[in-house]
């Protein structure tokens, strides 16, 4: 019989494969979390920003938990020190009284105006290990493995 040390290091090709994709994908948002909080930024909150900035600046809550992965009740608990910080602003939706919207301010787009070009610059240098042919096929097999594959 095979021991546990034994089971859990050796791995068919498809497990290799997913924990080598987990182990980049961890060490490249290392850098860049670590660019986000030499700024005393933190990378989640700032993506929750970009994704804001996508939708042009206003996007229903639902969508945005949608978007990141989060369920909808912990997404009102992710955006409340954006809101406190002045990067956010959450108001009433336009057309259902029900629903709620939240925009970026003009504090939040200047704190993304200020800060996201540093980070592509982290960004940029962490893949440069890749040429622009490598990062195509990479960018074409993380899209087909996410079900995006065109």
């Amino acid at each position: 019989m095979k021991s546990i040390r034994e089971y859990v290091s050796k791995h068919p090709l498809e497990v290799q494969t997913f924990f080598a994709m987990v182990d980049a994908t961890s060490r490249l948002i290392g850098h860049s979390e670590k660019y986000w909080s030499s700024k005393g930024l933190n990378g989640a909150r700032i993506r929750l920003l970009v994704e804001i900035a996508k939708e042009g600046g206003s996007i229903l809550p639902s969508v945005l938990a949608d978007r990141i992965g989060v369920t909808r009740a912990n997404i009102s608990v992710l955006l409340v020190p954006l809101e406190e910080q002045g990067y956010i602003q959450i108001t009433g939706h336009p057309e259902d009284g029900r629903k709620r919207s939240i925009a970026l301010t003009p504090e939040g787009e200047n704190l993304l105006w200020a800060e996201l070009p540093g980070n592509r610059e982290v960004i940029a240098k962490n893949m440069s290990m890749l040429d622009e042919t490598e990062m195509r096929h990479l960018l074409s097999l993380m899209s087909k493995l996410s079900g995006e594959a065109e």
